[in-house]
């Protein structure tokens, strides 16, 4: 009989969206402190996924929003987050499960996190993943290549 063992890349990966999830219902309650801005990037065709049209229609698999100056009416629940921005002059409304990000990124402190879907529970490598990419414009989405990263605490201990 095989031995039980811990599902730490699925434990991981929630712990990781639920960064993502406590970050955004601060901001919903809140706003955005100081120089903290987020790049949210999300499978545009993931299920329960609502985004207008013109939109899917330009960004099929996957777009990248920003939160930073002009957004409105942001809410978050456990499953998803929902906010209005502007796109073209046009104010819009997209919401998204959390089951659909792929990448959470404040890049006023150097925080990146990438989301994938384990596809092995000994993958841990593949399934979770934190880096501190560095966005060249607001259209421009965090690299999702499928390369491996390993979180590094190192940036987060004191010297």
């Amino acid at each position: 009989m095989a031995e039980p063992s811990f599902d730490y890349p699925r434990w991981i990966a929630e712990a990781l969206v639920e960064v993502a999830r406590r970050a955004l219902r601060a901001v919903a309650e809140s706003g955005l402190p100081g120089e903290h801005h987020f790049y949210l990037s999300f499978r545009t065709d993931a299920p329960g996924v609502f985004v207008p049209q013109n939109l899917r229609n330009h960004f099929p698999q996957e777009m990248t929003i920003v939160l930073q100056h002009q957004f409105w009416g942001l809410a978050v629940t456990d499953q998803a987050f929902s906010v209005s921005l502007r796109f073209s002059g046009t104010v819009q409304q997209v919401t998204v499960p959390f089951a659909a990000l792929t990448a959470f990124v404040d890049p006023s402190v150097g925080l990146g996190l990438q989301f994938r879907p384990p596809t092995d529970t000994g993958d841990l490598a593949a399934s979770t993943a934190a880096s501190q990419p560095e966005p060249e414009t607001p259209s421009t989405p965090p690299s999702t290549d499928g390369g491996r990263n390993v979180i590094a605490f190192e940036a987060f201990r004191k010297k």
